[in-house]
C-alpha cells in the first residue's frame, strides 16, 4: 500500500484473519521488524531479559461458570451473579463460557483475580527493543516455560549469554535448564529462602548490570497497556489474542528504532 491508499475496511480485515492467523502473517511482521533492528545493529546478542504480565481476556466474569453447568440451567435473576455469590471458584472446577482459553488468575496478593491470558516478554538489554513476545495460558508455570521456550530458540550454546529476570524466575529449573542452554541466569535473588542464585554469578559486575537493564522491560509493558491499547486483549482465544500481541511488539520496536535512528542521525 503507498502513503494516499486507503487502509482496509474493518469487515474486510475481518474477513481476512483467519488467512491471517493461518499463515502467521503478524508472527513474520514481527519477525521482519527484529531482523531489521539487527541489520541496523540496534540489537544485542548476548545480554537479555525475561518477563511477564497479564492481559484481561475479552469476558466477564458472569461468564465463568461450573463446568457442569448447561446453558439450559435456571438462572432465576437472568445473569447467573447468584450462582456463585459467596461460593469458591478455581479454574480446576469452572471455566469461561465465553472464551474457554481464558484462566481466572490473580497479579498478586491483595489484587482482584481476572479472567486474563499471560504475555511473555523477551528483551534485549542494549536498547530495549523486544525479540519475541508471546501469549499463553493464565498460569504462575508458564513464566518459567515460555521463557526457557524463548532462549532456547536464541541461545548459541556455543558460548555464555546472559539473560536477567525478576525473583519470579528464581526457581531451581529456570537456573539450571538456562545454563544448559548456554545462558548464565541474571536473575533477582529470593530472601525468603535460600537462592538458587549464589555468588558464583552475583560477585560479577555484569549482574548488577543486568538487573537495572531488565528494569526497562516494565516500560514495554507500560507502553503496551496503555499507548498501544492493549491492557486487554479485544479477540477470543490464544491464537488471535497472539495476532494483536505481535502487532503490538512490532509497533512498540518501530517506534523505538525510529528515536534510536534519528539519535544517530541515520
Amino acid at each position: 500500500m503507498d502513503m494516499v491508499e486507503e487502509a482496509f475496511d474493518a469487515t474486510t480485515f475481518t474477513h481476512n484473519r483467519e488467512r491471517l492467523l493461518k499463515h502467521d502473517v503478524a508472527g513474520e511482521f514481527f519477525g521482519a521488524v527484529v531482523r531489521e533492528a539487527k541489520r541496523k545493529d540496534l540489537m544485542s546478542t548476548d545480554h537479555f531479559s525475561v518477563d511477564g504480565t497479564l492481559i484481561e481476556a475479552w469476558a466477564s466474569m458472569k461468564s465463568f461458570r461450573p463446568k457442569d453447568e448447561k446453558d439450559d440451567d435456571d438462572k432465576p435473576d437472568g445473569n447467573g451473579w447468584q450462582d456463585f455469590s459467596g461460593k469458591p471458584r478455581s479454574n480446576e472446577t469452572h471455566e469461561c463460557k465465553t472464551d474457554p482459553e481464558a484462566k481466572l488468575m490473580r497479579k498478586g496478593k491483595g489484587k482482584p483475580a481476572v479472567l486474563c491470558f499471560s504475555g511473555h516478554a523477551m528483551m534485549e538489554n542494549r536498547n530495549g527493543l523486544l525479540v519475541d513476545f508471546r501469549i499463553a495460558d493464565a498460569s504462575p508455570r508458564e513464566e518459567v516455560n515460555v521463557a526457557l521456550a524463548m532462549l532456547d530458540e536464541r541461545s548459541p550454546r556455543s558460548r555464555l549469554v546472559t539473560v536477567a529476570a525478576d525473583r519470579a524466575y528464581d526457581v531451581k529449573r529456570f537456573v539450571e535448564e538456562s545454563r544448559v542452554l548456554g545462558a548464565t541466569p541474571h536473575v533477582v535473588q529470593l530472601r525468603k529462602r535460600r537462592s538458587n542464585v549464589d555468588e558464583r554469578t552475583t560477585r560479577h559486575p555484569g549482574y548488577a548490570i543486568s538487573l537495572r537493564c531488565r528494569m526497562r522491560i516494565e516500560e514495554i509493558f507500560g507502553w503496551m497497556k496503555t499507548a498501544g491499547n492493549f491492557r486487554r486483549s479485544r479477540w477470543r482465544g490464544i491464537a488471535k489474542t497472539q495476532l494483536a500481541a505481535s502487532m503490538v511488539a512490532a509497533a512498540y520496536n518501530l517506534l523505538r528504532m525510529s528515536k534510536l535512528l534519528a539519535a544517530e542521525g541515520t
